[in-house]
């Protein structure tokens, strides 16, 4: 069994929902993000998103897009997000891993080694933001080989038409994107998401995790209700703009407890 799989099995047998924390690797530099991520669980994350550091990520806010700016800037590549991830399996076995990001590293990488090395590490999953469905199979076929989950985007646009097409190869579980517009900005509306995410619920028995937007214990508490996890990553990596390592490392820590609590 995937330890996705596992996770959210887990998880339900216990009424409980995920917590999906997000950090960029490398960021602000490979110490300091390495700490974090390997302290991420033991601070109520049930799974963890690993952004691929980009020079364009044009579908992230502010605070995202500084992460990867400090993250570069520092040297961070995709080898260097790889042995991340290889130092994090060291004490962690159990906890999934998710890369996050753009084709375009992934592409230059190369996909088939790409595919290989991250399964080497210990990587479960890939979201590709800007990769639809239609364009995605020269990925899916290297990364189900490997035994990585393909994970796909919804958004509140999604109709059963798209839907059907987004399923078809999806694995892992279902990231729904609650808003119209980048990460770390406008709130979602629980009333409007909640009957597309009943409708989804009918065509997939993939886990629904609800990102984008998600700032506050109160968002999370009512996410929570409606999807099987919740996604929160801009509230996390700002807290690296105006303070050092160690401060902004606690206040992560801290804010992870909180949110831990209210899914």
């Amino acid at each position: 069994m995937s330890r996705i799989k596992n996770t959210f099995e887990r998880l339900k047998k216990e009424n409980k929902k995920a917590l999906i924390t997000f950090i960029t690797g490398g960021d602000p530099d490979y110490e300091t993000s390495l700490e974090l991520f390997r302290s991420l669980p033991e601070n109520g994350a049930d799974i963890i998103e690993l952004g691929m550091p980009f020079s364009d990520p044009m579908a992230d806010g502010e605070a995202i897009q500084k992460a990867s700016i400090r993250a570069l800037a520092n040297g961070a590549d995709m080898k260097q997000t790889l042995k991340m991830v290889k130092e994090f399996r060291k004490g962690n076995q159990e906890t999934p891993i998710i890369l996050m990001g753009y084709y375009n590293p992934v592409y230059a990488y190369g996909v088939e080694d790409f595919c290989k090395k991250a399964s080497e590490a210990g990587i479960d999953g890939l979201i590709i933001v800007d990769l639809p469905p239609e364009e995605d199979e020269e990925l899916r076929i290297y990364a189900d080989n490997n035994g990585i989950s393909i994970i796909r985007l919804i958004t509140p646009t999604t109709d059963e038409n798209r839907l059907k097409i987004i399923l078809n190869g999806a694995g892992g579980f279902l990231y729904y994107v609650s808003i119209t517009g980048v990460t770390g900005t406008a709130s979602a509306d629980v009333n409007k998401i909640t009957p597309h995410i009943e409708m989804i619920k009918k065509y997939t028995t993939l886990p629904v995790a609800v990102g984008f937007g998600i700032k506050t214990s109160d968002d999370v508490k009512v996410m929570a209700r409606i999807s099987d996890a919740v996604v929160v990553g801009s509230v996390l990596v700002k807290e690296f703009d105006a303070k050092d390592g160690a401060t902004a490392i606690s206040e992560i820590q801290n804010i992870v407890r909180v949110l831990s609590k209210a899914v």
